[in-house]
């Protein structure tokens, strides 16, 4: 499965509805990296919000979003800041640079998750078929991997901090498999030339000064306690929803689409009715095929390979663990120096 560490795959229906309601408000420039855009709400996307007359633009950094509104003193600029942890350290130092900064209309629509308590409620679901977890690397490297030991053990379940290079991937899912062929279960730290157990002490200090923790909703699992971020009292002001006051927003995932079970490692994507037909990169019904790193974007794009690939009837399939060892071997490693550790 791909696990919920894709923030476009993980943001909730009603989330992506509060974007398209506060971008469709007179007067608001609504601000967004470009991978949430294409990520479909009950009706529609922020591309087709902007063709009916919205004012949506893409941006490459929270800094874009400043100066547009030095440029516009006169409108509201909403940033929509719907990502998990790894990005949060330069929004974080961003926003305590922009508190004394009051000379314009400016606020952020946050929806800031958290790993560790997903990983724990997906264990915890009574239809849980994942034995093994690759933590992300990313996330790690800001926050470290303590937060995860408890976890492994708890629920007898490998947790494994990898690197995205293929190297890493595959040395990582060799370390989980030994994991569990040695009936061990903890956290291995494979991205050890970028992740450390503490993680980057001074980018938390600032992300604790920002945030407070809350209950979050993820698509496709539901509401798990504290398990997001959002701006504390002393921020509010430049809080989004508190500022627009948008209210309850409901809105009901497609029938037919089955992205919640994907990310939940329920069903493949290939067991959605509408996988390939309704649904596909060009004209998604569900966030896991929107983004690059989400399941069904990946099986849309890639399954071919794994078709061709895959073992014939009547021809013996290979040893897992001595293809990843191989591959481990054969592979160069990736240098120390290619992929810094985080300041």
């Amino acid at each position: 499965m791909h696990g919920p560490w894709c923030p476009v795959c993980v943001i909730p229906l009603e989330m992506i509805d509060r974007a398209h309601a506060i971008a469709r408000r007179p007067g608001v420039i609504f601000c967004s990296f470009g991978d949430m855009l294409r990520v479909p709400g009950s009706d529609g996307d922020l591309f087709q919000v902007k063709a009916a007359g919205a004012d949506a633009r893409i941006v490459y950094s929270p800094l874009d979003c400043l100066k547009i509104a030095a440029a516009n003193p006169s409108r509201k600029v909403v940033f929509s800041l719907l990502a998990s942890r790894p990005q949060q350290r330069r929004r974080t130092r961003w926003r305590c640079g922009r508190r004394e900064r009051s000379a314009y209309e400016f606020s952020v629509l946050v929806s800031h998750v958290l790993v560790p308590p997903a990983i724990a409620g997906i264990l915890e679901a009574l239809e849980n078929r994942v034995e093994a977890f690759l933590g992300p690397g990313h996330v790690c490297a800001v926050m470290g991997y303590r937060e995860y030991e408890p976890i492994a053990p708890c629920y007898r379940t490998p947790i494994v901090i990898t690197g995205f290079e293929p190297l890493d991937l595959l040395e990582g899912t060799l370390m989980a498999v030994r994991q569990l062929e040695q009936g061990r279960a903890e956290v291995e730290n494979q991205y050890g030339r970028a992740v450390s157990p503490q993680g980057n002490l001074e980018a938390q200090r600032m992300i604790r000064r920002v945030f407070e923790i809350c209950d979050r909703a993820w698509r496709g699992i539901g509401v798990i306690p504290k398990s997001g971020y959002r701006l504390n009292d002393e921020f509010r002001d430049y809080d989004g929803e508190h500022i627009f006051e948008l209210g309850t927003i409901h809105g009901p995932e497609p029938a037919i689409c089955i992205s919640g079970q994907v990310l939940r490692g329920l069903k493949k994507p290939h067991d959605c009715p509408a996988f390939g037909r309704e649904c596909t990169p060009q004209s998604p019904l569900g966030a896991t095929m929107v983004s690059a790193e989400g399941a069904c974007a990946a099986y849309y794009n890639y399954d071919g390979i794994w078709w061709c690939c895959r073992p014939r009837q009547g021809v013996p399939d290979v040893n897992f663990i001595h293809f990843l060892e191989s591959a481990a071997c054969d592979l160069p490693r990736p240098q120390a120096s290619a992929c810094p550790p985080p300041p």
